[in-house]
C-alpha cells in the first residue's frame, strides 16, 4: 500500500460498519473513553460513538461533567472500541475538540425525547440528594417540554477526538495478534506501519 492512499478513516468505517450489522454485538458504537486530569490522573468510562468521519471520532456530553472538565483542562484523550465476536479492536489517540454550535443543535435535536428530557434534567457527575431528587428534576422537564419544544442545554455539547495515531489489531492464534498502527506525521499526512503482537 503506498502513503499515498492510506486511509485509516476508510478502514474504520469499513470495521465499523461490519461490527454495526454483526449479530454478535450488541451496540457497536459503545467505546472506552479515556481522559486525564491536568496534572495527569486518568479515567476512563464507557460512551457512545454519536459520530464519525475523517476529521475524528464525536461523543457528546454535559460539560459539566467529569469527563468533560478533563477534556477541556486536558483536551488529549484515547478511545478503544473492542468488538470480540469479530476479534478485533481498534485505539485511538487524538486532540478532542468542541464541535461546533450547529453540529451540536442538530444532534440534540436528533435524540429521542426522553433522552433530551434527560439532559435538560441531569447535573451529570454532580452529588446526587437521592433518586428521587432525580426523579423531581425530570417531572419537571417533562412539564417544560410539554408546554413548548426546548432546545439544546447551554451546558449540552460535544466533543471531536481529532485522531493522531489508530491502531487496528486482529485476534490471532496462539496470540500472534495482527497489528496495523497510522500514524500522523507532522505534514498530516498518514503512515503506516505494523507491531509485533
Amino acid at each position: 500500500m503506498s502513503e499515498a492512499t492510506i486511509d485509516p478513516a476508510a478502514r474504520f468505517a469499513s470495521w465499523y460498519s461490519a461490527a454495526c450489522a454483526h449479530p454478535g454485538i450488541a451496540d457497536a458504537s459503545a467505546v472506552n473513553l479515556a481522559t486525564a486530569t491536568s496534572d495527569g490522573r486518568p479515567a476512563n468510562r464507557m460512551v457512545l460513538l454519536k459520530d464519525c468521519d475523517a476529521r475524528g471520532f464525536v461523543i457528546y456530553t454535559n460539560l459539566g461533567s467529569r469527563k468533560a472538565s478533563e477534556l477541556i483542562d486536558n483536551p488529549y484523550a484515547a478511545l478503544c472500541f473492542y468488538w470480540e465476536a469479530m476479534g478485533r479492536q481498534v485505539r485511538i489517540e487524538g486532540k478532542a475538540e468542541p464541535v461546533s454550535d450547529e453540529e451540536a443543535d442538530t444532534y440534540f435535536a436528533s435524540r429521542p425525547l426522553s433522552s433530551r428530557i434527560g439532559a435538560w434534567a441531569s447535573r451529570q457527575s454532580a452529588r446526587l440528594e437521592s433518586r428521587a431528587r432525580l426523579a423531581a428534576r425530570v417531572a419537571h422537564q417533562s412539564l417544560s417540554f410539554s408546554l413548548g419544544e426546548r432546545g439544546r442545554p447551554p451546558f449540552w455539547s460535544g466533543f471531536r477526538v481529532v485522531p493522531e495515531r489508530i491502531e487496528f489489531w486482529t485476534s490471532g492464534q496462539h496470540r500472534l495478534h495482527d497489528r496495523i498502527v497510522f500514524e500522523k506525521g507532522d505534514s498530516g499526512d498518514w503512515h503506516r506501519y505494523l507491531l509485533y503482537p
